[in-house]
């Protein structure tokens, strides 16, 4: 079975293949020759992850899914949510990462939480499936696995950020990987 993923993030799509069965074959947007920006200006991270699949499969039919993901953080009021991509306003994970530090200067709660949803357009149908995981943000990176806030955040129970973590464990864990378990799981039962 043949996917399109409306992502050109090369470690978002690693991940993704790492953890689906091999029957499933994902094609990026640089497989399939897109290259086009798509602009995501949804509220939710559901109306940006539909955007990105609505657009892909009206231009392909093909069955399609994208995924928005947010690092949401208490203090914060939920910043910076779904802008976390461009937080900073310069699209560089660590400029983003700097501006977040530097905002949770001197204050004590460090609650946040990832989360990642999945839009699918599946034989002309749309369906949702999301993943979530909570833990805290650090007050220096650590780390040089992963990406964007990857080496500031530590999941609850654990004592390493994502960026310390290798691929497996982090797919073990993650927001994305659950999201991408309940994929598989729809999979499964249709």
């Amino acid at each position: 079975m043949e996917l399109i993923f409306a992502s050109n993030n090369e470690n978002k799509v690693n991940e993704i293949r790492a953890v689906l069965p091999s029957e499933i074959k994902i094609l990026s947007l640089n497989d399939i020759g897109f290259h086009d920006e798509i602009e995501e200006n949804g509220d939710t991270l559901e109306e940006n992850s539909r955007i990105k699949a609505e657009t892909l499969h009206k231009l392909t039919g093909k069955n399609v899914f994208a995924d928005d993901t947010g690092l949401f953080v208490e203090a914060l009021k939920g910043a910076p949510g779904i802008h976390s991509s461009r937080y900073a306003g310069t699209g560089n994970s660590a400029d983003n990462i700097r501006k977040l530090l530097k905002e949770l200067e001197g204050i004590a709660n460090r609650k946040a939480f990832f989360k990642t949803v999945i839009c699918l357009f599946w034989k002309d149908e749309i369906h949702f499936l999301s993943g979530k995981i909570e833990g805290k943000i650090i007050d220096q990176i650590k780390g040089a696995e992963g990406f964007g806030y990857d080496p500031v955040f530590v999941p609850d129970n654990y004592e390493q950020t994502f960026a310390e973590m290798n691929q497996s464990q982090k797919n073990k864990i993650s927001h994305r990987a659950k999201a991408v378990e309940n994929l598989i799981r729809f999979f499964e039962n249709n």
